[in-house]
Order: C-alpha cells, then structure tokens, then sequence
C-alpha cells in the first residue's frame, strides 16, 4: 500500500528490517543528545508527517530490546496516528528503570505498524446475546 510521508528528519524512511517484519522502526529526531530520567517521560520527535489512506492507523509501539534492556517503553502503546493527522510523528517515551537514558539523534526509539481498522456502529438493545464466559473478566478464564 502507498502511505504518502514527508522526511522532515536527517535520518533514512522507516523500513522493514526483513521480510515478515510487522512494524519499522522509527528515529529520535533531536539537535542534541537528551536524558530521560528514571520514571520521567518525553515527547521525541522524529520528523515524520504521514497521510494515511481512510480507513487505516499507524501504530506506534515499544521497541522490545530497549524495554527489556533499558527499561525504556512507550507511554501511551499502542499510540494511534489517525488518518486525518497531519502533525508530526512524535513518540512519548518514559523510563520505568532506575537508571537515566540518553537518546541520541538516530537511536530507534519506537517502531510503527500500518493497520486497517473499521468503524462501529453503534445498536443499543436492552439485552445482550448469553455466552460461557459472561462478565467474568480480568483472569476469570485463568487459573
């Protein structure tokens, strides 16, 4: 599918790293080096705009090696960039470990999965359909 992207940054496209990739990785875009403190949060740009086909999201999500190596996710997984947003790419990264993390300009910080999704419409009904489950949630099908 084609997704039309402006390239504000000093860094390449986002790109698949092989061939079944789900997600591309994307870039700290920064004019210098900056901290994250342990349990604080940032905003990082990364100086992408996208225009997403109708009917599609681009998800930004943690990067899994820096959550289990640093301690460092995303904030607010999956994020939603929306079909209509034409603002900036920007990832809100926090640091759940006890040490500060410095992200350079280029380090990959998040990666961005292209999804369809539908809308609903909502039906309000008095009664819902019966099923083996119910309400039982929050592990009620677990030991």
């Amino acid at each position: 599918m084609e997704v039309k992207i402006i390239n504000q940054s000093k860094h390449p496209l986002p790109q698949y790293e092989t061939s079944a990739s789900a997600g591309m990785d994307l870039r700290a875009n920064l004019d210098k080096a900056v901290v994250l403190q342990p349990m604080a949060r940032l905003l990082i740009p990364t100086g992408l705009f996208l225009e997403l086909p109708i009917g599609f999201e681009a998800q930004v999500r943690p990067r899994s090696g820096l959550a289990l190596k640093k301690g460092v996710t995303v904030l607010n997984s999956p994020g939603t960039i929306d079909a209509d947003y034409r603002g900036e790419v920007c990832v809100i990264l926090v640091n759940l470990s006890q040490e500060a993390f410095t992200i350079a300009d280029g380090e990959r910080i998040a990666q961005m999965v292209i999804a369809r999704h539908e809308r609903a419409e909502w039906t309000s009904v008095q009664v819902l359909s019966e099923t083996e489950r119910g309400a039982g949630g929050f592990g009620s099908t677990g030991v």
